[in-house]
């Protein structure tokens, strides 16, 4: 008999389960659960256990342990590899099913004429959800969602914010080669879905962001009650930055004055925020149809919402997040936002948000971000640090720029270290100014959020700029919002 601790068996919600006595004319009581733990991180189930937990013990636990055996052979479909062991404890035996996790999913329960795939949620082996089985079958075939070919075809895209973006980040230019390495395309040129999710009017349509700013400490009914409230759609590149915005948009500017230096003060530590969203766009379910990645900002807290949970269906609870295996469900989609700079191949997003809490100047012990995946989600939450009435914290005025000068609403008397500035500011304007037309060359469609987003500016600023090209002729606008497109006049002159 091995010698093994039968109590520390005992409890456990995600990778243990218990039963009094095997059921032999009931297969499926216990079978449901091997399934589940095949198809998930494994785990052990013991028979010989009440459910308060009282060892009972098995009368012939070598007679069991044989039944055991050829109950999974005949009725899991593919049989998973599993070991049998015996314990022993206060005089009574016990059998132990140590069930491994599978490479072959989807692992089946066949019986009572069904065919059934089952996972682990909490202490429960329940059915495999359509959009689980599928990602199942994804697994067990050794592929993922963002690999596959999509439905649409690669020559109705455009990729304006990819590139430009992935030029603003590393100084590189986007080849067209650089469409297989990165997985737009396979190698027959046919679009792939993480291509379709970055194209720049993304065509699948649960790819959204939505973000609101709570009155109050929870949702609360009426729209009277969202202060901020914004959708957005397109390439996963422009949801990040949008969602970037969305929170400073939210969020209070603050500094600190040191001896030799001003240190930012954040409500919300933006590297925080960053790996967060990151993750929550490229590590998502995109089978879960239905469903988007959101934002909530209330008054204490920031939380981010993804649509499933861990890949392997364990509970992060019982996990170190700071020690965490990286195993990534959309590997093509993580590998471009590894080229964008925006997070790195071998996975440290999580210990990044807890160590940028830990280093804000307003930490406290406890202070620290949660990690959840409730029923097939994962919430991130970020407790918001108080910028208001802190000794020596200066709060920047929602009128006043984060360099200290006024908005341009304002007036004030001009002095003659003011003039470099203006130079200097305008030089920005200029450059500003040549890149919303160069954009624009490369995607007439290109609309103004999209700009603002790729640029960096305001699109109030986006608007500005394009009403003087459309005032000096650069530009002309065919058709609506939606639908039309820019001109670009006397191109080759100007």
């Amino acid at each position: 008999m091995e010698k093994l601790n039968i109590c520390q068996l005992i409890g456990e919600a995600t990778e243990y389960d218990k039963k009094q006595a095997l059921e032999v004319k009931k297969p499926k009581s216990w079978c449901k659960s091997v399934s589940a733990f095949a198809n998930g991180i494994g785990g052990k189930l013991v028979w010989g256990i009440a459910d308060d937990d009282t060892l009972v013990g098995l009368a012939d636990a070598k007679g069991d342990a044989e039944k055991i055996s050829e109950t999974i052979k005949t009725h899991l479909d593919p049989i998973p590899d599993f070991n049998l062991s015996f314990v022993k404890a206060e005089g009574k035996n016990f059998v132990v099913l140590d069930v491994l996790p599978g490479g072959q999913t989807p692992y089946y329960y066949i019986g009572d004429g069904q065919m059934q795939a089952f996972v682990r949620v909490g202490n429960e082996s329940v059915v495999a959800s359509m959009s689980k089985h599928k990602e199942l079958v994804l697994k067990g075939s050794n592929m993922s969602y963002d690999c596959l070919v999509s439905r649409w075809k690669f020559e109705d895209m455009a990729f304006t914010v990819l590139r430009a973006t992935y030029f603003k980040r590393t100084n590189r230019s986007f080849e067209d080669s650089d469409y297989e390495s990165f997985g737009i395309v396979n190698e027959k040129g046919e679009l792939t879905n993480a291509g379709a999710l970055l194209a720049d009017y993304s065509p699948v349509r649960h790819s959204r962001l939505f973000c609101t700013r709570w009155n109050g400490l929870d949702k609360a009914n009426g729209v009277m009650d969202a202060l901020d409230d914004e959708e957005y759609t397109g390439s996963l590149v422009t949801l990040l930055q949008a969602g970037l915005d969305f929170v400073r948009r939210n969020s209070k500017k603050a500094w600190r004055k040191t001896s030799d230096n001003r240190l930012e003060y954040p409500e919300y530590p933006e590297r925080a925020v960053e790996e967060g969203l990151v993750n929550a766009l490229i590590h998502r379910n995109y089978l879960e149809l239905g469903s988007e990645v959101h934002i909530d900002m209330y008054d204490d807290r920031l939380e981010i919402f993804s649509p499933g949970g861990l890949l392997d269906g364990g509970s992060i609870k019982d996990m170190d997040v700071m020690n965490m295996a990286s195993r990534r469900r959309n590997p093509v989609l993580a590998d471009i936002f590894s080229r964008l700079k925006y997070m790195e191949r071998r996975g440290s997003g999580f210990k990044k948000i807890v160590s940028a809490y830990k280093g804000h100047d307003g930490y406290t012990e406890g202070m620290d971000p949660k990690f959840s995946t409730p029923w097939n989600c994962f919430i991130l939450t970020l407790p918001k640090f108080n910028v208001d009435g802190v000794e020596g914290v200066y709060v920047i005025p929602d009128n006043v720029t984060e360099h200290g000068g006024q908005t341009s609403g304002q007036t004030g008397g001009q002095t003659s270290g003011q003039t470099s500035g203006q130079t200097s500011g305008q030089t920005d304007i200029d450059a500003t100014i040549a890149e919303v037309l160069r954009l624009i060359k490369e995607n007439p469609k290109i609309t103004r959020k999209m700009l603002s987003n790729t640029i960096g500016v305001a699109p109030s600023t986006i608007q500005k700029h394009i009403n003087r090209l459309k005032e000096e002729g650069f530009i002309f606008r065919i058709g609506g919002d939606f639908g039309g497109y820019w001109e670009i006049i006397n191109k080759e002159e100007k």
